[in-house]
């Protein structure tokens, strides 16, 4: 049995996973209005991705005789600036999940709760993983800026992450 702290973290991981997929799937709907596909496309793909991550929670709770409780989730945001701001904007968030889980795993740490933090490493891997991709788009932006044709090649650059990711 989970200890009582860890069910709770990893509740509380659960639904924020669950948040990153409705964030995600609502950029993913802003870069398709404003002509983004190839952004779209990537960003549709990692709200899929993030709520594998939360049925991946999910699954390890129940599998651990813990009780799984899915709260409602808030409403992400749905307007912004610009798609340098929507991806400055997920890097931020996947920073946040990132301190989330390390708290996590410092918690089973303590707990000694070796089984959750085996399951957790998991995900320590992917978000070294895409802290690492979403500051790589970044980059991109620095090197090339803004400009329409700037734009232009970096959704295509995120069409085909996108596509890579698929396979």
């Amino acid at each position: 049995m989970l200890p009582s702290n860890v069910i709770k973290l990893l509740n509380e991981q659960m639904n924020l996973e669950f948040y990153s997929s409705n964030l995600y799937l609502q950029m993913s709907a802003w870069c398709e209005h404003k002509g983004y596909v190839g952004a779209a496309q990537f960003l549709n793909a990692h709200a899929a991705e993030e709520m594998q991550h939360m049925r991946k929670i999910f699954t390890y709770l129940i599998e651990t005789g813990a009780e799984a409780k899915i709260e409602s989730i808030e409403a992400p945001a749905y307007e912004y600036q610009s798609l340098r701001q929507v991806i400055e904007l997920t890097f931020e968030h996947e920073k946040l999940i990132t301190s989330k889980i390390n708290a996590l795993v410092t918690a089973t740490l303590e707990a000694k709760d070796w089984s959750a933090f085996n399951h957790l490493q998991w995900f320590v891997g992917e978000q070294h993983e895409e802290e690492k991709l979403f500051g790589s788009i970044l980059d991109k932006f620095n090197i090339v800026g803004e400009d329409g044709k700037s734009l232009f090649f970096i959704d295509k650059d995120l069409a085909r992450l996108a596509s890579s990711n698929a396979n």
